[in-house]
């Protein structure tokens, strides 16, 4: 049975949900631990907890991850608990031994410093969950829940959750540490879209030319990349002709435009950068047919 689980999350994936969790776990312990730092999440909570209640940090999280779990197990599925099961307990085992092997002291005693990279940390480490296909537990079951039964928006009761556990931080906190708290946030948000788009964004460009077919064929020829051709017509002179589109990385735009621009000095060239681009050559290995 575990084989087949397995199966649909190979090793390379579980490794980076595991050093996803190990750098989410250092960020807590090397700075907002010993900074004092307040943040949203399941951590918020527990950091409630401990000043209130003092209840070790890693123990709520690994008790407040069970329940979780078991909750998103009964709600969600057995798909769902597979891919939650390494972080629901991991992270609270690397968090309790970064503690236990840091002590409370950090890298840096700035609080703005010790922000900055907190968020940083934060959000590239929930990023490498998240694109691993994985979830981090914790509070992130509850925006998923209220979406499958409530049809609420993940992303909008996430923020209301974090708000909330920010602002329930206020009985400990003083004022500026919760502006931190709030910055913090808004770091590791930041971060966390950025590391979802790492290696997607692609630049798709369209050529206009009386001279597509030599363009074409040298956009296959030289840069080894697919094209396709869009039947067009002129605005003005109502001529018909054909728009070569190509999507290919940022880094072959400079030859792209060169390649281009030694066929036709005159070609019209409009150029998006796109997100996400999926299919043969991109997510599917290419294929070679001979002509």
């Amino acid at each position: 049975m575990w084989e087949r689980k397995f199966g649909t999350m190979d090793m390379k994936k579980i490794a980076t949900v595991l050093a996803g969790n190990t750098i989410y776990a250092l960020a807590v312990s090397l700075f907002i631990l010993p900074g004092g730092l307040i943040t949203g999440g399941t951590t918020g909570l527990a950091l409630v907890a401990y000043n209130q209640f003092n209840i070790p940090i890693a123990a709520f999280v690994a008790v407040f991850n069970i329940f979780m779990f078991i909750a998103g197990v009964m709600v969600l599925g057995k798909a769902f608990a597979f891919t939650t099961l390494i972080s629901t307990f991991y992270y609270p085992f690397i968090l309790g031994v970064f503690e236990r092997v840091l002590g409370k002291s950090g890298l840096t005693d700035d609080r703005m410093l010790g922000t900055v990279f907190a968020g940083i940390l934060i959000g590239v480490g929930i990023g490498m969950v998240i694109r691993a296909g994985a979830s981090t537990g914790g509070m992130d079951i509850p925006p998923l829940i209220l979406n499958k039964k409530k049809h609420l928006s993940v992303s909008l009761t996430m923020s209301a959750f974090d708000c909330m556990i920010l602002l329930s931080q206020m009985i400990f906190s003083n004022k500026e540490q919760i502006l931190y708290g709030i910055l913090l946030v808004l770091i590791y948000t930041v971060v966390l879209d950025k590391v979802l788009l790492i290696g997607r964004n692609q630049m798709q460009v369209k050529i206009i030319s009386d001279k597509y077919e030599e363009i074409n064929h040298n956009i296959q020829e030289k840069m080894d990349r697919g094209t396709t051709l869009l039947g067009s017509e002129g605005g003005y002179m109502r001529q018909a002709s054909f728009t070569v589109l190509t999507v290919i990385s940022g880094r072959q735009l400079s030859k792209l435009n060169e390649l281009v621009m030694s066929i036709d000095p005159q070609a019209f060239m409009i150029i998006n950068k796109v997100n996400e681009v999926r299919g043969r050559g991109f997510t599917l290995h290419k294929e070679y047919r001979r002509r």
